[in-house]
């Protein structure tokens, strides 16, 4: 058992307010939170935690600066690509190895989570239903195998997440060119737009292995897209939120208002995946629901915290089921046990005005006990207030997706939808 009380790491690049609220229901569980992240992230405004900045275009030098200066007992990737960061810093630097060991599981499972098609078919090897895909890695290829996946199967890009990288298509001649638009997007004109405008600090570290990120085309699955959030400890699943999705931004971009919900198949396949992967942390699995009969398809993983690990349900938090496991601690109750079964996500379906966050009786997930984070949360991402995107915006304006609305108001969904 642990006395003092460990340092967390958390590793952001992306600008979601989902580390934060992470961050705020470790340092509710006795955690000392640290943060390697871009400057004017969310998690700097959450109060209590202590930030190392992620620079742009020496992403992998400012990690190693912050993990030598917090010194901490673990690290957890709080986006896709943080985590193939860390992966990377593993194969690296011998000296750290068994803490990221320690943070992320058995490091024989990186290959299988850097792959959306390895992962795929090793759950279809555990006995899980999944939502069969193909690699595909030509225009031509994806134009020939789109008759073979359904009327609107989605084309993947390895190493994305949140919706990113992730297009359907509805004909032929529509996947060749989606296949073509995922490939100029690893292009050195997306490397200047995310890095100047974007300010992303993982564009440069992105585009260094362009040529290793594989395409999927995967199969079309009608039914309500859900989401499993899990905490794991060496394999063993300590803690699980499951939750169906009422309202989403566009097909396949993040939830905004969820429904939690039980099920038996999605729970057996995060236990499977967990234990034979032995993986320790955080990580999400999205499912499509069969109308009628609730069978869970499985089409991804998201090896990283989702949006639902700090709801306090009343099981109580995953953050609280994780300190608990991996510290050997008992677990906390750090607040009052949700009421409602059903969850606007904050600031989500407030910025887009989901119908689902006007229901009776839905809980809205503000963190009104951190009102620096409240007011940051409630504007526009820092690098979208700035003039550079600004101006990008003015003269090309972006195509928005509009709030999905899937059963709230009853009915089957097509569709598949992430959770950031």
């Amino acid at each position: 058992m642990r006395t003092a009380d460990p340092v967390v790491l958390l590793l952001a690049a992306k600008w979601w307010g989902t580390p934060a609220r992470l961050a705020a229901a470790l340092i509710e569980q006795g955690c000392l939170v640290r943060a390697v992240c871009p400057p004017h992230h969310a998690l700097r405004y959450v109060d209590g935690v202590e930030a190392y900045t992620l620079r742009t275009g020496g992403a992998r030098g400012s990690l190693e600066q912050a993990v030598r200066c917090a010194r901490p007992d673990f690290i957890l990737p709080c986006d896709d690509r943080c985590v193939l960061l860390l992966h990377e810093l593993y194969r690296r630097r011998p000296e750290w190895q068994a803490l990221i060991e320690r943070s992320l599981g058995d490091p024989r499972a990186f290959e299988v989570l850097e792959s959306r098609a390895r992962l795929l078919s090793t759950a279809r090897e555990l006995g899980i239903r999944v939502a069969d895909a193909r690699v595909v890695d030509s225009e031509a290829q994806a134009s020939e195998s789109y008759g073979h996946c359904g009327p609107a199967p989605f084309l993947k890009m390895d190493g994305t997440g949140g919706g990113d990288g992730v297009q359907m298509v509805r004909s032929a001649a529509e996947a060749a060119r989606a296949y073509r638009s995922l490939r100029r997007s690893l292009g050195l004109a997306r490397l200047l737009k995310d890095s100047l405008i974007y300010r992303d600090p993982l564009a440069l570290w992105s585009w260094s292995r362009r040529d290793k990120a594989r395409i999927i085309l995967q199969h079309f699955v009608a039914g309500t897209p859900a989401n499993i959030m899990v905490a794991c400890w060496q394999g063993e699943v300590v803690g699980a939120v499951f939750a169906e999705v009422l309202a989403s931004q566009g097909a396949t971009g993040p939830a905004l208002v969820v429904r939690l919900i039980e099920n038996a198949e999605a729970r057996a396949a995060a236990v499977r995946l967990a234990a034979h992967l032995r993986l320790s942390g955080f990580f999400g699995l999205d499912f499509i629901l069969e109308p009628g009969s609730g069978a869970a398809h499985l089409i991804e993983m998201n090896p990283r915290s989702t949006q639902l690990g700090h709801l306090q349900v009343p099981a109580g938090d995953l953050a609280g089921a994780w300190c608990a496991a991996a510290l050997g601690r008992t677990r906390r109750r750090a607040g009052a046990a949700i009421e409602s079964d059903t969850v606007a996500l904050f600031p989500q379906a407030w910025r887009w005005g989901a119908k689902g966050a006007l229901l009776e009786r839905v809980h809205h997930d503000v963190p009104w006990q951190q009102k620096r984070l409240v007011e940051m949360l409630i504007r526009a991402p820092w690098p979208e207030r700035q003039w550079r995107a600004r101006v990008y915006h003015l003269l090309r304006r972006p195509a928005l997706p509009q709030a999905l609305e899937t059963r709230i108001a009853a009915g089957a969904v097509h569709g598949q939808v992430e959770q950031a």
